[in-house]
């Protein structure tokens, strides 16, 4: 009898270090600059990511120290992953958090590193960096990437 996959089983809690990890899908999406209301509480996706995400990629240049290079980057816990409505809904961490299965595309289901690369899956090629932008109020989407 075949064991479950480690996503299906364990709560985000339960996870080693190298299981929590493996989640990230390489979306760039939680790296992409939000702004929020501040008397609404609404949340507005920009195009504008921040200056250590690689655009090609959309992969951080510096994931090991990101914190301190960039002061306000948010590192994600489990208790994060379930209150920040913010999160993609393909987000990996979103999705085990809330009981759902990965999207097929993802690394984890494919076998396949690149897979969300090749279901267009990520801001790979279709964000600025915020060291080229002025003010991000200026590239607010309509919708996130």
């Amino acid at each position: 009898m075949t064991q479950a996959p480690f996503w299906r089983h364990k709560s985000l809690d339960q996870m080693s270090k190298s299981e929590w990890e493996s989640l990230c899908d390489g979306c760039g999406k939680c790296c992409v600059h939000k702004l929020e209301d501040e008397v609404t509480g609404e949340v507005f996706p920009t195009n504008v990511c921040c200056r250590l995400l690689n655009r090609r990629t959309a992969r951080c240049a510096d994931y090991a120290n990101r914190k301190t290079l960039v002061p306000d980057c948010i590192v994600l816990t489990p208790k994060l992953a379930r209150s920040m409505d913010w999160l993609p809904e393909t987000c990996a961490y979103r999705r085990v958090a809330q009981g759902q299965e990965l999207p097929a595309w993802h690394p984890l289901v494919t076998g396949d590193p690149d897979s969300p690369r090749k279901a267009g899956a990520t801001v790979a090629g279709r964000v600025l960096s915020e060291s080229d932008v002025g003010d991000l109020e200026d590239f607010i989407l309509d919708q996130p990437l």
